[in-house]
């Protein structure tokens, strides 16, 4: 689900991966629709590549947007404006022991920002990706029938 959906450092929104070329990858805003170049240069990273931190692990962004989807019976979370008191106490809903001293209120505005993003794109899905994957199949083996002379 989150493979190919980005985020740019110094650009707003998210964006989607089009096409890659030598130095840079050709991404579509999912905010305006337009496409342009991201350069190697640029900060590029996959959602898929994003954990939150908590007291004793890394939960993957995929999970707490999935939280926050079951939260929100799979409708728009709140405002990702709001003050950071307010966030701060949402997010504790969602995961309780995310750790406050290395999660600050803008990563909490940028993960509500994506999921309602996302959201509102239809693109959260939650289905198990492994179950997606077809199963390896295996070469057939061509079947040798004795025949009696």
């Amino acid at each position: 689900m989150l493979k190919d959906i980005l985020a740019i450092s110094g650009q707003a929104g998210l964006f989607k991966t089009v096409s890659k070329g030598n130095n840079s990858v050709i991404v579509e805003s999912l905010l305006s629709g337009k496409r342009f170049p991201a350069h190697s240069t640029n900060k590029i990273i996959s959602l898929e590549d994003i954990a939150i931190f908590t007291i004793n692990e890394e939960v993957p962004l995929k999970d707490v947007l999935k939280k926050i989807a079951e939260k929100e019976d799979f409708k728009k979370s709140i405002d990702h404006k709001l003050s950071g008191n307010i966030l701060k106490e949402y997010f504790k809903e969602i995961l309780p022991d995310f750790d406050e001293d290395r999660v600050y209120v803008s990563d909490i505005k940028k993960v509500i920002q994506w999921y309602n993003i996302l959201q509102e794109k239809e693109m959260l899905s939650f289905e198990d990706e492994e179950a997606e994957k077809p199963a390896e199949e295996t070469p057939e083996t061509p079947e040798i029938k004795e025949t009696k002379e």
